[in-house]
């Protein structure tokens, strides 16, 4: 159970810190006040309302009007000032990992399984089902 809660506890230690470095963006695409698209990795495609706004000039004085699409961007900045402390090991701290690394490495070994005594010999035969005999069911 100690193994188990220390195991958790490094993998949660290791989301946080992968989580708080990391930076991204999430583009999201309104019409009105409606989240019609949004996308982590791209920029979040339209819905094909958007209208192309005409140029303003003494050829065309009409006024333009606007598109009722709008897009939103949120950028989420990662911590870039990280110390790395793991740059410079001491004889000693090198010794003990290696002796680590090692020891956990031959931990995994495969072991020769030995065949089962039994295979050759058939199973007993059964005179009455026990179960139904007391009426005693798994559920």
């Amino acid at each position: 159970m100690k193994q188990v809660l220390h195991k958790i506890l490094s993998i949660s230690m290791a989301v946080v810190v992968i989580f708080t470095t990391m930076s991204f963006t999430v583009d999201m695409h309104y019409c009105g006040n409606n989240l019609v698209d949004f996308s982590l990795f791209n920029k979040a495609n339209g819905c094909g309302l958007v209208k192309k706004q005409s140029i303003k000039s003494c050829d065309n004085p009409e006024i333009t009007k606007k598109s009722c699409c709008s897009n939103k961007q949120v950028i989420k900045e990662g911590m870039d000032n990280l110390k790395i402390s793991f740059d410079t090991f001491s004889l000693k701290q090198q010794k003990l990992l290696v002796a680590f690394l090692y020891s956990y490495i031959n931990l995994f070994e495969g072991v020769k399984s030995e065949e089962a005594p039994f295979e050759n010999y058939h199973r007993p035969f059964v005179i009455r089902d026990v179960q139904v005999l007391h009426q005693t069911f798994l559920i």
